[in-house]
């Protein structure tokens, strides 16, 4: 496989020679301090896909210390949720029904998503919006990108723009819940004509609407550089520490009824003790299972960046990027009569076979690598190559902190430990070309391996063993038609492929080994730009093979298991529309109306009526779970004054499916929510900047849920368990912005 990457190196390394000596050079003199920005993977209007760019200005108004996945609601397609139930904490989104760990997140073109899990976890980056100059998604396979393939979606963040004048920001905030915020931001604009500094550090807190569900997080942002005329040099540092309260277990479906014979079946089913049935019966929809005081979910993650821009000339630019991500943190819990032999140990004495015990469960891991791309343009003509090589390592293990009868434990004993590495290697070609004046031509090839090694004991204290190489070819080519400078019109086609992650080798059944997925993505669409209306409608057909379904199930860390089916699709139409009929009104919104189906599933039930069995139930042409139909939102945006104004933001999500087998008793009602904010802002005559805003979330107090997951055994008869993550009913953020 390595030589099929070092054969589109040398092809790349060629092309590269050949620009540069063909290349007439242009003076350059004159900085542009925003050259430095990543635009090698970004896609523009010549670009046949779906996308929506989100600036720093659309940013900042609806900033209010929410994570990424609810800075981003306004986005076709896009469903978020929360388990604390207010946007703070541990959030999460899909796109077209895609969760995240196929949609490819980076920050300045250096991966974010997790090698291994790919999921991203906003939690770890409070506040990063504060930091964030755009943002841009795409739907469907996308551009070649750098990290975990795209079949959802990607997610671009850039934080490389640079200001000239020294600035000073303050954010306060506070609201419902006890949540409070504070930010301060500050740069020293262009010093010596060469240098800058630029800084961020946050604070946010909140208790959450879940009981119990605390969040307390820190994070900050460093950057310097230097700007040369035709040289950039930046390094970037950002973190974040979160420490959470867990409220990953949901609230039962019996619970949430009121009905309290079934939640007393529930009880029953499940072994709750006393004090745990009291806690069920008398918690209300906020109900959080966890009662232990420290069971928390502790993390710190620290970012490196360093980037290099350098314009040859006016043709030629070249980016290039060092980066390290350094990840520690645990979980604790409580666990009440454990069995010794659970954790590998021998009970003290014949008549002690259990004991209450504390554990925490660690993660430890380094993720490092480069990243490079070189653009050359011409008047009708442009080509960009790049690509990225990088390495992960990390160590999960599992530690008593304390246990009821301690017995004969080392002080340094791990119950489970296991080592991973992934390298990922990727080289791509990109390029535009214009021709008969209203055509562009669109071709994106790349090559990716990847190598992914994991061995050890899991914490169920089963050995796993997993060494796996792909090599993954995704080409892409689209014609885009512009008839005139305010109608465009485009079709593309796409590959995209994409390895298991880490719980799909490691959970899956006996005898079954996960199998990488595959798709062709169809995009194609229409757009209309116009003094008062632009409107836009895209249509999209993704044929998958193997792909890797959620079953609706989790493991015991609150992650969903996954498994394959042989052919499935997601196919729909994308509505977006912008009017403003008057000067003070602007009105926005976007509808996805898709089907997504599976042609066959084999649902699995454990039997354990007569000691363990396995029951196969064949399902067909069904949705695929956590797909809804029926996708809408928007914007109404009224100037009460220039200084002051109100928006209404509406989202609409239809049924979603908990898993495959399209049962409605087993799915997530659909919901209609809506948001106002009120905004007032000014520049004083010193030209400095002042903002108040208050956003009421759900302001029509719509009791719903956003997230679930289901899963059934037979034990006489058939017993299905239902969970669900309520989110806050009617609640208040207010921000106070001052900017000298």
């Amino acid at each position: 496989m390595l030589h099929k990457l070092a054969v589109t190196a040398s092809f790349c390394a060629a092309t590269i020679s050949l620009l540069a000596q063909n290349t007439t050079p242009t003076d350059t003199t004159g900085k542009d301090l925003n050259a430095v920005e990543i635009i090698s993977t970004k896609a523009d209007a010549r670009t046949p896909m779906a996308f929506t760019n989100i600036s720093k200005e659309q940013i900042e108004k609806i900033n209010y210390g929410q994570d990424i996945p609810y800075i981003l609601r306004e986005v076709p397609s896009l469903v978020m949720t929360s388990d604390g139930g207010t946007g703070i904490g541990y959030t999460g989104l899909w796109l077209r029904g895609s969760d995240a760990s196929r949609i490819n997140v980076t920050i300045n073109d250096i991966p974010l998503n997790d090698p291994e899990s790919q999921q991203v976890f906003w939690v770890n980056l409070p506040d990063f919006a504060s930091s964030t100059d755009d943002i841009q998604v795409q739907r469907g396979v996308g551009t070649s990108t750098n990290g975990v393939a795209s079949f959802g979606g990607t997610i671009k963040m850039g934080t490389n723009k640079l200001e000239t004048k020294p600035y000073l920001r303050l954010n306060n905030g506070f609201g419902s819940f006890n949540t409070l915020r504070n930010t301060v931001a500050f740069g020293t604009g262009l010093r010596s004509d060469r240098f800058l500094l630029e800084g961020r550090l946050s604070r946010i807190a909140s208790d959450g609407y879940i009981d119990r569900a605390t969040a307390r997080l820190a994070s900050y942002f460093l950057t310097g550089a230097y700007v040369g005329e035709k040289t950039t040099v930046k390094l970037t540092t950002f973190g974040g520490q979160e420490r959470t309260y867990q409220s990953w277990y949901g609230t039962p479906a019996s619970r949430l009824s009121g009905n309290r014979d079934s939640m007393l079946v529930f009880a029953g089913n499940n072994g709750l003790n006393e004090a745990q049935i009291q806690n069920l019966l008398n918690s209300g929809r906020t109900y959080n299972f966890y009662t232990y005081e420290n069971q928390v979910d502790d993390y710190r993650q620290t970012h490196y960046q360093l980037h290099l821009t350098h314009i040859f000339n006016l043709r030629l630019t070249m980016n290039a990027a060092l980066h390290y991500t350094k990840g520690l943190g645990f979980f604790e819990e409580f666990r009440e009569d454990e069995s010794f032999d659970r954790y590998g140990l021998v009970a003290p004495n014949d008549s002690l076979t259990s004991t209450d015990i504390i554990r925490r469960r660690w993660l430890d891991n380094h993720f490092y690598g480069g990243t490079f791309s070189v653009a050359y343009k011409k008047s009708k003509f442009d080509v960009t190559l790049g690509g990225a090589a990088n390495q992960y390592i990390g160590d999960h293990f599992g530690e008593l902190i304390w246990m009821q009868f301690a017995g004969d434990v080392a002080k340094d004993f791990n119950y489970y430990r296991g080592e991973s590495t992934k390298n990922d290697g990727n080289l791509y070609a990109r390029s535009n070309y214009r021709f008969a004046d209203k055509f562009n031509l669109y071709v994106d090839v790349q090559g990716r391996m990847v190598q992914y090694i994991t061995k050890g004991i899991d914490n169920d204290l089963r050995a796993y063993d997993v060494n796996d190489e792909l090599f993954f070819f995704n080409p892409k080519a689209g014609l885009t038609f512009n008839r005139n400078k305010n109608e465009q019109a485009y079709f593309s086609v796409a590959v995209g492929n994409k390895e298991p992650n880490r719980n799909d080798y490691v959970d899956a059944p006996s005898g079954v080994t996960p199998r990488p997925e595959s798709m062709i993505d169809f995009e194609g669409g229409y757009a209309l730009t116009g003094e008062k209306i632009n409107a836009r409608i895209n249509f999209y057909y993704m044929q998958y093979k193997d792909q890797l379904v959620l079953t609706g199930e989790l493991n015991d860390v609150g992650a969903p298991l996954r498994m394959n089916v042989d052919n499935s699709f997601r196919r729909g139409i994308e509505l977006e529309i912008a009017y403003r009929p008057i000067e003070k009104l602007l009105i926005s919104g976007n509808a996805t109306f898709s089907q997504n189906k599976i042609e066959s599933f084999e649902e699995l039930l454990y039997d354990y009526t007569n000691g363990f069995d396995i029951v196969r139930i064949q399902h067909s042409n069904t949705d695929i779970a956590f797909s809804p139909s029926v996708i809408a939102g928007g914007r109404a945006e009224y100037f009460i004054h220039k200084n002051i104004s109100m928006s209404w933001l509406p989202r609409y999500v239809g049924r979603q499916y908990l898993d495959n087998t399209q049962n409605e008793f087993l799915s997530i009602d659909p919901y209609f929510v809506n948001d106002i904010a009120v905004r007032w802002s000014k520049i004083t005559k010193r030209e400095n900047k002042v903002a108040i805003q208050v956003l009421t979330n759900n302001a029509f107090n719509e009791m719903y849920s956003s997230n679930g997951y289901t899963f059934s055994y037979i034990f006489d008869q058939r017993i299905t368990e239902r969970f669900f993550y309520p989110q806050a009913g009617r609640f208040f953020l207010l921000s106070f912005q001052l900017e000298f």
